[in-house]
C-alpha cells in the first residue's frame, strides 16, 4: 500500500498514520522532518517550499517502487508540504511498515536521502536579514 501526498496545508499526523495499517507488520517507522530555527549560522524565521508537483509525485512513486521492492515493505506513506512552513511544523512525514524493524530503518533512510537528491522540491529559508535558496536540501 502506498500513499503519496503533496500539500500546502499542515500535516495532521493522526489522520496519516491510521491509513493502511496491517496486522502482518511488526514494525512501523515514522520520520518527521520539521522546520528548525537555525541553519548555516543564521536564525531561521520560516521556510517556503516550491514544488514541480506532477514531476515530484512521479519521482516519489519511483522511489516508493524501488523501496518496496528492495525491502519488501507493505506500506509507504509520504507527505511533503509546499508553500510557507512555520518553525516546528512538519515539512515531510515518511512512514514505512514492514515485518521487521531493520527493513523499516533502512528503507526510511533511503527514502529521505533519495527525496533530497531526486525530487524537484526547493526550499527558501527566510531570516531576519533576508532569505536564501538552499541548494543541498540539508
Amino acid at each position: 500500500m502506498r500513499h503519496i501526498i503533496t500539500q500546502k496545508e499542515p500535516i495532521i499526523l493522526d489522520d496519516l498514520l491510521s491509513h493502511g495499517e496491517s496486522q502482518s507488520d511488526g514494525a512501523d517507522l515514522v520520520f518527521i522532518g520539521k522546520v528548525r530555527n537555525h541553519s548555516r549560522g543564521k536564525t531561521v524565521l520560516y521556510i517556503d517550499y516550491e514544488i514541480y508537483d506532477s514531476m515530484a509525485v512521479k519521482e516519489l512513486n519511483r522511489i516508493v517502487d524501488e523501496t518496496m521492492e528492495q525491502w519488501g515493505l507493505s506500506r509507504v506513506l509520504i507527505v511533503h508540504r509546499y508553500g510557507r512552513v512555520e518553525l516546528g511544523e512538519p515539512s515531510i512525514v515518511i512512514a514505512v511498515s514492514s515485518s521487521h524493524r531493520d527493513e523499516s530503518y533502512k528503507s526510511s533512510r533511503y527514502i529521505i536521502d533519495e527525496i533530497k537528491k531526486r525530487v524537484p522540491i526547493w526550499k527558501k529559508e527566510f531570516y531576519s536579514d533576508g532569505s536564501e535558496w538552499i541548494g543541498d536540501r540539508n
